[in-house]
């Protein structure tokens, strides 16, 4: 599983040009499911995510995590995470997990992350989406469940 988490001062997600998700200060997370993902490692996914401390204190300091701060979530599926671009120049997605699956398990995921914090948006699985952000830093991290 990989997240792609971005810090944002305000991020959207539109479909059909109606938007669909919405947040302010948060996380706009892009979420990349392969096969051999669970839920257990979805939970240790979320927590660690929820857990981060990449707000900034009164000193400045990186020290606070979306919880300290009230923050918000978006939550954006996109299989693109597990392109293979080693061959040729068309990326391969046959890591990316089946969509079957991969719906299911963002499905958890958001449901778990609810468990976690107050305001939880989405986008819509599998829909051709416009992302919006603001990304404030910018501060961008790259969770792999395989790394931790």
């Amino acid at each position: 599983m990989k997240f792609l988490i971005q810090r944002v001062n305000h991020a959207s997600v539109e479909v059909n040009n109606k938007i669909i998700g919405k947040i302010q200060n948060g996380f706009l997370i892009f979420i990349g499911i392969c096969d051999k993902d669970t839920e257990e490692i979805a939970d240790k996914m979320i927590k660690k995510t929820c857990n981060l401390r990449i707000f900034s204190d009164e000193q400045g300091k990186t020290n606070l995590s979306l919880k300290d701060v009230a923050g918000q979530l978006l939550l954006v599926s996109q299989f693109t995470l597990y392109a293979n671009c080693k061959k040729g120049n068309r990326p391969s997605f046959i890591e990316a997990g089946s969509p079957e699956h991969a719906e299911k398990l963002y499905e958890y995921i958001i449901n778990k992350a609810k468990e976690y914090i107050g305001i939880v948006e989405t986008g819509s699985f599998g829909a051709d989406m416009k992302v919006s952000l603001e990304n404030d830093g910018p501060f961008t991290i790259i969770l792999d469940s395989e790394e931790l």
